[in-house]
């Protein structure tokens, strides 16, 4: 079958017969936090437990000029040309604020970014466009940008530990973002494959709402998100609170353990389950509502706290970590540029030791990739969809964002060349837990099986070096800061 047939499923039969499976009482019935028995597993999986870390705004060329990968046959490139057809070499930047050459800006990343960079061409992508993308500095730092902001790499120095994972395990040169969006529509793909309002609708959350101080179903009225047609146009605007099935209904109902770590607000774009109402359960009929209560929220969503400051460190020390994991940042370890101190290598190597060094490791898969492009330049042109009738036209595919899959069974000094996109991660948990298809980015997608050999000896773990240990992130006092991500 083609990827272009495969495209055209039709969803809304399968969608919403397992959207009303989930509301009918499966969603409901856990009372406690605790990960609920042992995951039910085909007898042959090797993998038991998924943790999906998801980081910010990054692509390959921008994060991982790395000679080994690219001597190995990574697909990074060190320049590129701009809309005037200057051959433009990337230069370096600091991944944080500190630094000699400090990182004090933002870039577009919204769909008109998108298609700035694009350049579209007789149906794809020439690539030509980055110094087209809209750069803006801090408010402290007003002359901040360099010349070309675009077109930048991240210093080596600063992203050791992910260069490390990606010489060990397997590296993919070819995952792209599914959407052409920023962050919110991002991260309702990473737990749904969509960020349609509703199982039948052919409309999808484009941006991020405007002007908001929290999203989702808490949002306070007037909140809008721009919607995009099966056209390409943001032809309309709604409230973001929206109701579809999510991967995590499918594992309520084989009773496959799963919670949702995030170090963002309840109320932040990056914070998926708010805009989804049976997730979210608001404590009032939207736009009212001001927080989220429902059984999905309380029993799953785990928000950082003053006690508790990295949770999924807590439940990993205490064997109490669920077979399926999201782990989203707060903004200073998101790797989201001018927000973040630098520290996210080490944030996502704190997990990734704590892992390997524990119990869980044997029977592990942690997938390391990061939510939307954030303006950045990346050679590589996406695959597009854009026949007004396949399912995501108009809005699928994004840039390439890194990808680093981590696990025993992950093939060794790995580059993956397969495509892959947020719905391959998706299809693979669906593969491994023996789960439905959700009708929507999973459907086309592969299932990762190119990075993994399930006949190798497992690889045995080696602790990965880090600047700051996880000591640092659980005596961290600062308040966790929600993105800035306009």
């Amino acid at each position: 079958m083609s990827r272009s047939t495969q495209l055209m499923i039709s969803i809304p039969l399968l969608l919403t017969a397992a959207f009303l499976v989930s509301l009918n009482g499966c969603t409901a019935v856990r009372s406690s936090g605790a990960p609920i028995g042992a995951a039910v597993l085909p007898a042959s999986s090797k993998i038991q437990h998924v943790v999906i870390i998801f980081q910010e705004n990054r692509t390959p060329d921008n994060l991982f000029q790395d000679p080994v990968l690219i001597a190995r046959g990574a697909d990074i490139q060190n320049y590129g040309v701009n809309s005037k057809g200057q051959k433009i070499y990337l230069s370096e930047i600091d991944l944080g604020t500190n630094g000699s050459d400090p990182d004090h800006y933002g870039l577009d990343h919204t769909h008109n970014g998108f298609l700035h960079l694009c350049r579209k061409n007789k149906g794809r992508c020439v690539m030509d466009g980055a110094d087209l993308v809209g750069a803006g500095c801090d408010a402290a730092f007003p002359a901040c940008l360099p010349p070309n902001p675009q077109f930048k790499y991240v210093k080596s120095a600063d992203v050791q530990p992910y260069f490390e994972m990606a010489e060990q395990y397997t590296f993919a040169d070819r995952m792209f973002q599914t959407n052409q969006g920023p962050s919110f529509p991002a991260h309702q793909f990473i737990i749904s494959g969509t960020s349609a309002p509703s199982p039948t609708s052919n409309l999808f959350a484009a941006e991020n709402p405007a002007n908001v101080n929290r999203t989702g179903c808490i949002a306070a009225p007037g909140a809008v998100v721009p919607m995009i047609d099966p056209d390409g146009l943001e032809s309309s605007e709604q409230y973001p609170c929206f109701d579809h099935a999510t991967l995590t209904d499918y594992l309520e109902a084989k009773w496959v353990s799963w919670r949702y770590y995030t170090s963002a607000g309840a109320g932040s774009i990056w914070t998926g389950p708010n805009a989804i109402q049976h997730m979210c359960g608001p404590d009032l009929p939207p736009p009212d509502a001001m927080a989220c209560t429902g059984d999905n929220w309380v029993n799953h969503v785990v928000l950082t706290g003053t006690l508790n400051p990295v949770p999924v460190l807590s439940d990993i020390a205490n064997g109490q970590l669920p077979a399926v994991s999201w782990v989203i940042p707060n903004g200073q370890e998101s790797d989201h540029p001018s927000g973040t101190d630098g520290s996210g290598p080490s944030w996502v190597a704190a997990i990734v030791n704590a892992i390997g060094n524990s119990q869980y490791w044997s029977n592990t898969v942690i997938f390391i990739t990061w939510d939307d492009w954030g303006g950045w330049y990346d050679h590589v042109a996406p695959p597009l969809v854009n026949d007004g009738v396949s399912w995501g036209s108009g809005y699928v595919y994004g840039f390439r964002v890194p990808l680093i899959v981590v696990s025993p069974y992950a093939k060794a000094a790995n580059i993956s060349h397969v495509q892959h996109d947020f719905g391959s991660i998706l299809k693979f948990i669906e593969t491994d837990f023996g789960l439905p298809s959700l009708g929507y980015a999973d459907a086309p997608a592969d299932d990762l099986s190119d990075c993994f050999n399930f006949n190798q000896t497992p690889i045995q773990f080696r602790t990965i070096a880090a600047p700051l240990q996880a000591d640092h992130f659980l005596n961290d006092k600062r308040p966790p800061t929600d993105p800035d991500d306009d």
